[in-house]
């Protein structure tokens, strides 16, 4: 038996793996970013984390054009961007949700809702893809929306940073329920994380 090369892992990397993990490094330094934020108090940080989820975005977007143009993938690969976009479109956009301000009983069950569904979602695809795919192994249509739709959401908390709306200026105020704070905002993780794990028809262009 052969005994295997020194970061053997890494030789086998196809180029679009290496994308994948630029997706990776972009959540990670957006959960960076956020905890900055919290520690300084700059908001400097937050934009900064909202900037790097659509740059995560365009990353997600070039590991499968390359994979396509290069007919080179794997199940390795495959398993690489489900993990990395639980990163970048999962936990990072909850984290930033967190430093904007929704840190109230309710609004933490939601977003970890929304972060499950998110998971949740990339296993179902990973599970399924196979049997979705056509004839040329493309998958035509998603179940559910892709988790990489959570830019938006960050998209709303960016333009409310830009408007003062952090904290307890937050749009939208907040409620006490049972003596629990809830920031009415949060619901749009919950809407998003609901139709993540619907069976909805999304066509993959």
């Amino acid at each position: 038996m052969n005994k295997p090369k020194p970061f053997s892992m890494i030789r086998e990397f196809h180029l679009a793996d290496w994308f994948t993990l630029g997706n990776a490094f972009c959540g990670v330094g957006a959960l960076f970013a956020v905890m900055s934020f919290l520690q300084l108090q700059d908001v400097k940080h937050f934009y900064f984390a909202c900037a790097l989820i659509p740059l995560a975005l365009v990353f997600d977007v070039l590991d499968g054009r390359i994979a396509r143009w290069r007919q080179k993938s794997s199940a390795m690969g495959r398993e690489l961007d489900s993990l990395a976009d639980v990163i970048s479109f999962g936990v990072a956009p909850a984290a930033i949700a967190y430093a904007a301000g929704m840190q109230g009983l309710y609004d933490r069950i939601i977003l970890v809702f929304f972060v499950a569904c998110g998971v949740s979602r990339l296993a179902r695809y990973n599970v399924t893809a196979e049997e979705l795919a056509d004839d040329s192994g493309k998958v035509k249509y998603f179940e559910g929306t892709p988790i990489p739709t959570s830019f938006a959401l960050v998209a709303v908390l960016a333009i409310a940073a830009a408007n003062d709306a952090l904290g307890d200026a937050m749009w939208g105020g907040v409620v006490k329920i049972a003596g629990f704070q809830l920031h009415p905002l949060v619901l749009m993780f919950a809407i998003s994380g609901s139709l993540m794990i619907s069976r909805i028809r999304i066509p993959k262009l």
